[in-house]
């Protein structure tokens, strides 16, 4: 019979199946409608979703493992790769962030209005909040430091998505042409102070490398 464990398991790992699917369409549409607009903001809210599906990804690969009767060494090492994982994917994200923050914010040009990136950042207000709350209830059940991670990692990605659709709307009905930069620019600390958790995190996790 089906442990407990096993089943949050196989529940979490649906959880990170379903989040690879939705992130790659907000990759696919929110790169698009970025590049048409000119919209730093929906640039980086796009290459955050990338991160987001290897996060995802990654995670999924650690699940699966002690699903398929890895020993406590492997999923250990799972679990540190994973960490690591998220960590980098803050950092980079971060990085690209900032400087095509201040890149726009020095060119002085505004974006053009996007009609597909306002749908999918909409969107994406409902449907990242239900990723979260799975995610962080399985971490809780699971006592899994990087499922919590991931979920702070989608948190990024909702308050992201709230700075980036606030700074488009503030460009088209305010004429506010620096909004959208800034909008992007707003989660970098956010980002940093959670990438170094994550990376605390996988330090602390030891395990045998010949196993």
């Amino acid at each position: 019979m089906e442990n407990q464990r096993e089943k949050y398991l196989k529940k979490a790992r649906k959880v990170q199946v379903y989040n690879i699917i939705y992130d790659t369409i907000e990759v696919i549409v929110s790169l698009i409608a970025g590049f048409i607009s000119g919209s730093a903001a929906l640039i980086g809210w796009g290459l955050d979703s990338v991160i987001e599906v290897v996060s995802a990804s990654t995670l999924w690969w650690r699940l699966h493992g002690e699903i398929k009767g890895k020993d406590d060494e492997q999923v250990k090492k799972r679990e540190k790769i994973t960490l690591y994982v998220i960590a980098t994917s803050f950092l980079i994200v971060s990085a690209f962030i900032t400087y095509d923050s201040i890149s726009k914010l020095i060119a002085q040009n505004p974006p053009s209005w996007s009609t597909a990136g306002i749908i999918i950042l909409v969107i994406s207000l409902v449907v990242n909040p239900i990723l979260i709350w799975y995610k962080h209830r399985y971490g809780k059940k699971l006592d899994s430091k990087e499922l919590i991670a991931d979920s702070k990692d989608t948190f990024v990605c909702l308050y992201q998505t709230i700075a980036v659709l606030g700074g488009l709307l503030a460009v088209r009905y305010l004429d506010w042409w620096w909004a959208d930069p800034v909008a992007a620019f707003l989660i970098v600390p956010y980002a940093l102070k959670e990438g170094w958790e994550a990376f605390q995190n996988g330090r602390k996790i030891s395990y045998d490398p010949n196993k």
